[in-house]
């Protein structure tokens, strides 16, 4: 069973285009980077030469005799006579690179020669990433891939692009759900914050229809993890990446979710594990949320890089390192007890990474003034505030009200409940978080928010 995923639309597009360079499929271990290229390459070359520098080491060997295109050609076919190269019709597909980073260096010369197309994927764990960009700058694309976003999950349940549709639509005329479409979508919505967005865990759970081995197959996928930080993370306290990523879940469990490195370990000090953050963080296994030290336009202003809250970049991970007895109830009766506000900040967090929206969130002193996540329209910082239930926003109605903070005049509340709005704060189903910036660009809320005020 394949999962459509959005990357099938960038692929096309990008063959389409007759002026496209060499491209580079990034992003964190088995979110389907390679099957979605094996598929798009099948259908639509005549030619696939597909390798895989961890399963065929011998390749590494390719780059020897030089970069140029006819010297790597010449030395693919020596490996292997069966593999064919016809001009125009021939893709070259260089899969997991971070274990061979140096071929990056031939890919401004598959660009200049023109003759094969080239894409090329990788975890880039363990990788410089500088290095690749300097062999290969001016003769490259990049593409971002992540985990499934709900979207791409709906999808996999049969929905197609309609049902998106007409959820965009009650955001954009705040037209309330119906009873049907909540229970449905918020079904949906559960299930995809226990599963995460990691297709292997997906699709069995859409083969299945039950949740049977999606526990073990994303503990598998954890433990695979921490073999990569064995294996790439050179010339770094391997030990203090894993204390780290292992004190993620507690941390989020706590009321106050900033990241601190003194419960890590005993007399643990912050320059001594800021390498170890920078490279979870470039794994694509953690997202950073900086804390902004005011919050005011622009969205990527200035923040403190040493207050910061931590993020499984998958939900299913956070998902997998609970206790045996959240597990149960978790599957059982999708009760999300204790872990309730850590789940719904780390799904959200996961959103708004795959909408390309930069992560801040502002907490004020020792008060209990906290924002979890902020937007930005073309006039406006938009404070987010993440709820489990449909509790009260102080903070959201705070800011709002305070003549200091001149860039926010309205925010957003994300609940388990209906669309609503209320004095300057538009309420929005959990569900609707994937859409945000979707409904941002419509112009759909200042325009609303302008009509309102007029009044």
């Amino acid at each position: 069973m394949y999962l459509r995923r959005k990357v099938d639309t960038f692929l096309k597009e990008w063959k389409a285009d007759p002026e496209h360079m060499p491209l580079i499929v990034k992003g964190a271990r088995q979110i389907g980077k390679t099957e979605s290229i094996a598929r798009f390459c099948s259908q639509h070359y005549d030619h696939v030469v597909f390798l895989n520098f961890v399963e065929e080491e011998k390749y590494k060997s390719i780059t020897e005799s030089g970069y140029d295109v006819d010297n790597i050609i010449r030395n693919i076919s020596l490996l292997d006579p069966s593999k064919q190269f016809v001009p125009g019709k021939t893709v070259l597909v260089f899969d997991e690179i971070q274990e061979f980073p140096d071929i990056a260096s031939a890919l401004k010369f598959f660009h200049r020669d023109g003759r094969f197309d080239v894409i090329c994927s990788g975890s880039m764990l363990g990788v410089n990433y500088q290095r690749i960009e300097s062999n290969a700058v001016g003769s490259k694309t990049d593409y971002q891939m992540h985990g499934l976003d709900f979207e791409e999950y709906l999808w996999a349940k049969g929905y197609d692009d309609r049902l998106v549709d007409e959820i965009l639509e009650h955001m954009k005329t705040l037209t309330p759900f119906s009873e049907t479409e909540l229970s449905v979508l918020n079904t949906a919505f559960s299930e995809f914050c226990i599963l995460g967005g990691m297709p292997n865990v997906v699709r069995r759970f859409i083969e299945q229809g039950t949740y049977t081995g999606s526990l073990e197959t994303q503990r598998q996928i954890a433990r695979d993890y921490a073999e990569d930080v064995r294996k790439y993370a050179e010339g770094l306290d391997q030990g203090r990446i894993m204390n780290v990523y292992r004190h993620i879940p507690a941390q989020l469990a706590k009321e106050n979710k900033k990241f601190q490195i003194s419960k890590v370990e005993k007399n643990a000090r912050f320059k001594d594990y800021r390498g170890c953050v920078e490279w979870l963080t470039d794994s694509g296994i953690v997202l950073p949320c900086y804390r902004m030290e005011f919050p005011e336009l622009p969205l990527k202003s200035a923040y403190d890089d040493a207050m910061f809250k931590l993020y499984f970049a998958d939900t299913g991970l956070l998902i997998s390192q609970l206790d045996e007895e959240a597990q149960e109830d978790l599957r059982a009766n999708k009760n999300f007890g204790v872990y309730k506000g850590a789940i719904y900040e780390n799904i959200a967090a996961d959103a708004f990474a795959k909408q390309d929206i930069p992560l801040r969130y502002f907490k004020k002193g020792d008060s209990t003034l906290e924002i979890d996540f902020f937007l930005r329209t073309s006039n406006h910082l938009v404070p987010v505030e993440v709820k489990a239930t449909n509790n009260k926003a102080k903070s959201l109605a705070t800011l709002i009200k305070n003549d200091r903070y001149a860039d926010i005049d309205f925010g957003i509340k994300l609940v388990r409940g209906n669309i609503g709005y209320a004095n300057h704060i538009y309420t929005f189903p959990s569900f609707c978080m994937f859409l945000l910036k979707r409904y941002i660009a419509t112009g759909a809320l200042e325009e609303h928010f302008n009509k309102e005020g007029s009044q």
